[in-house]
């Protein structure tokens, strides 16, 4: 545990009991059923390998990368990987704001709060989320005792079982063409780290400077939070000030907590997150024709899933987490693939996973033929 004026700064334990306590149930199914879905996602997955590397031609014939493990878990498993992960990332972050803390009135408070408030806080975030995730790239996994990870940390492929199921059902699709599409697109994000060597470095690099730029003055991270609760309940911006997708509405908690040296970061995790997912939807609708005979069908009805939410208490909270800058992400990010692929081919889309400085910009992943114009006239000279 980290800990600030005697207090833990984070109940990671309390975090993971408050979100197993208050996670939503799983879809009704048997144990018989449960059993068959567990072994074909793990089929799947195992499919999916060759599928991504064939269509994505990532990885030289003869190579073989390090291999990470893939795990069919349920929503308490996918709380518990993610809490380690937290876990790991922040803990230089936790352990700076011990540092600084100081004597001042702000650091009593964060003291007297203590961790179990933010554990719980934190906990019921996640709570919130497990019920949401279908699967994940576990890029910063570090191995537990329950949940293993590859021999360097580097990363792990979660399928959450009773997610996929209960949108299987929710969209009345075919189930086992579903479960092959929803692997295809977490295969991709394994593919996209294993296949590249730099990419998992480069990213942890982007986040540590996004994390050492973090203002941990306590008293103006309270006025912070204060500010993200104001906009929760229904606050509007200054005058003249929009967000990130021009939107006067209410900020997200990432908007709210960044100073603008993290404004520079945020904008270039933004740009590789959107090619990241956005890679990992177009190789999914890509492949999805030789190997899922429903893929337009199901397409067509996930996107209409996506973009009307559960409610208006889904959307206010996707809105407040950041989680609408997701689904840009996989739109936008998409698009810009898709536009290079058509302009220069796969092999010439590939030239992206060249080095950071191939990687697109913020402003390059609503204009593609800049990033065309930008990598190859530099390398064909």
């Amino acid at each position: 545990m980290t800990r600030i004026g005697g207090a833990e700064m984070v109940d990671w334990n309390l975090a993971v009991a408050t979100a197993t306590r208050f996670v939503r149930p799983g879809p009704e199914i048997s144990r018989e059923e449960a059993r068959a879905v567990v072994a074909e996602l793990r089929r799947h997955a195992k499919a999916s390998e060759e599928h991504v590397r064939s269509y994505t031609r990532m990885i030289p014939e003869g190579h073989e990368p390090e291999d990470t493990p893939v795990l069919v878990v349920d929503r308490a498993g996918w709380i518990k990987a993610n809490v380690a992960g937290f876990r790991a990332l922040l803990g230089p972050l936790l352990a700076k704001m011990q540092e600084r803390r100081g004597n001042g009135p702000g650091g009593a408070v964060l003291g007297a709060v203590g961790g179990k408030v933010t554990g719980v806080e934190l906990g019921m975030l996640l709570s919130f989320l497990s019920s949401r995730v279908l699967g994940q790239y576990e890029t910063f996994a570090p191995a537990t005792r329950d949940l293993p990870a590859s021999a360097d940390g580097g990363g792990r492929l979660l399928l959450v079982a009773p997610n996929i199921v209960h949108v299987e059902r929710e969209l009345d699709v075919d189930p086992h063409d579903f479960r092959l599409w929803v692997a295809l697109h977490e295969e991709t994000h394994r593919t996209q780290f294993t296949g590249v060597p730099w990419l998992r470095d480069h990213l942890q690099g982007e986040i540590q400077s996004f994390l050492d730029e973090t203002d941990v003055d306590p008293m103006t991270l309270l006025e912070r939070l204060r500010e993200a609760v104001q906009t929760f309940a229904g606050g509007s911006r200054p005058e003249g000030e929009r967000g990130e997708d021009g939107d006067e509405g209410g900020r997200s908690l990432v908007e709210i907590v960044q100073t603008p040296a993290q404004r520079e970061v945020l904008g270039r995790l933004t740009a590789v997150m959107s090619l990241l997912e956005g890679h990992a939807d177009f190789v999914m609708d890509g492949v999805g024709p030789e190997v899922v005979g429903s893929v337009v069908e199901i397409r067509e009805k996930f996107q209409q899933r996506r973009a009307r939410g559960a409610s208006r208490l889904d959307l206010a909270l996707r809105k407040l987490l950041g989680l609408d800058a997701k689904l840009r992400q996989y739109r936008d990010g998409e698009k810009f693939v898709r536009a290079v692929v058509d302009e220069v081919g796969m092999d010439g889309f590939n030239r992206v996973w060249t080095s950071p400085n191939t990687l697109p910009t913020k402003a390059e992943i609503s204009a593609p033929a800049d990033w065309v114009a930008r990598v190859h006239r530099k390398t064909d000279q």
